[in-house]
């Protein structure tokens, strides 16, 4: 089984707001495998599908973003899932909008959900999509930029790299993250 993950902050009030990218792709995700997000387990919604022969989750933490570790790491282990089966889809100050960066490892770079995930996992060895938000300009403070909405200059960039991030969680479905990192880190 793998695990996708989309990291976000549950409440309407966060709904479009930069903290939820993750959330986004995996709305993108559940529409194009057609999984309704109605399963409930240890404070997180979530679809299980096959793609091929592989069992996949969706899942969206709902915990708020800064407690992601402790849905994530109690599904993980209810479910019998690896590190290496997991993909952990969030926002990053240090990318410009829409840019995406895959990893397999590396700190949290001061992502208090990832923060949680490392803390709960004990390893920060699990794969990773980052989505571009940029760092806030005009003395804005990050709890209140990355708690905003996207300009409008901004939503078609972002609906892009939302799309291309779902593209590359379909990839890793059928190959190893090193050769979906190196599609998409060049793209």
């Amino acid at each position: 089984m793998k695990i996708i993950v989309g990291l976000g902050n549950p409440g309407k009030q966060y709904d479009a707001t930069r903290h939820n990218i993750g959330f986004h792709v995996i709305d993108e995700l559940a529409n194009r495998l057609s999984v309704p997000l109605t399963q409930s387990k240890f404070n997180g919604m979530y679809g299980i599908t096959y793609v091929g022969t592989e069992k996949v989750m969706l899942l969206k933490p709902l915990t708020y973003m800064n407690l992601s570790g402790e849905c994530i790491v109690p599904m993980m282990d209810y479910f019998e899932v690896e590190d290496e089966d997991i993909v952990v889809i969030y926002d990053d100050l240090d990318l410009q909008v829409g840019k995406l960066r895959l990893r397999q490892k590396g700190s949290a770079g001061g992502h208090n959900g990832i923060k949680s995930i490392i803390q709960h996992l004990g390893t920060q060895e699990f794969n990773r999509i980052r989505i571009g938000i940029d760092r806030p300009k005009n003395g804005m403070k990050v709890p209140d930029y990355v708690l905003s909405r996207f300009s409008d200059e901004e939503i078609a960039e972002m609906e892009a790299a939302v799309k291309k991030s779902a593209d590359a969680c379909e990839d890793w479905l059928t190959k190893n993250f090193l050769e979906v990192m190196n599609t998409f880190n060049g793209a």
